[in-house]
């Protein structure tokens, strides 16, 4: 098994199950890093159980395109809707998305930050058949960053005289821990 500090090795090795034809789905199962496909208009076709466990929900065929997860954010919190995930980036620019970061919420509210490696999937005649996703959970990596910003803050709070600055700072400082909280795995 390849640890998720490999994630183009891991996602070749899905690649090539893929590309292998009809046996993918049973290759990409044995995996326990999230994978999902979809077809060329960015519906969920298939998922492996570490889908299910990552996003906390069963995605559902017709239902779902984009992405398998229940509601996504940016790391700076705002709303991402799945028509402007990374998927739908690869599929409608049809081209691999890489270095993006995303925060899926769960069903129940619970927060998981994650690297996505959305791949669009060409037949031989360079057609688009669809495309192949791995998510890679970064929660722990993200928490400790937002717990060092929470930290920067209170510092800056203690060094200033400003007392509006100082109650901002702390409330930025709280809001990271939060933040930090809600990604820290339990």
């Amino acid at each position: 098994m390849l640890e998720t500090s490999q994630p183009e090795a891991l996602l070749n090795s899905a690649l090539a199950a893929v590309e292998d034809g009809d046996g993918y789905r049973a290759e990409l199962d044995k995996i326990r890093i999230p994978i999902y496909t979809t077809d060329a208009d960015g519906w969920v076709t298939y998922w492996n159980q570490a889908c299910v466990d990552f996003a906390g929900r069963e995605p559902q065929l017709g239902e779902d395109r984009w992405c398998v997860t229940w509601r996504l954010f940016t790391q700076e919190g705002e709303s991402l809707p799945h028509d402007e995930c990374p998927m739908a980036t690869a599929i409608r620019e049809r081209r691999s998305v890489r270095s993006e970061i995303a925060i899926a919420l769960r069903p129940n509210g619970s927060r998981v930050a994650f690297r996505p490696y959305p791949t669009p999937l060409f037949d031989k005649a360079g057609d688009l058949q669809g495309a192949i996703n791995m998510l890679i959970d970064i929660s722990e990596e993200q928490a400790e960053t937002l717990k060092e910003q929470a930290a920067r803050c209170r510092r800056l709070a203690n060094s200033t005289e400003d007392l509006s600055a100082r109650e901002i700072l702390r409330s930025m400082a709280a809001g990271y821990d939060r933040s930090a909280q809600s990604l820290q795995h339990s």
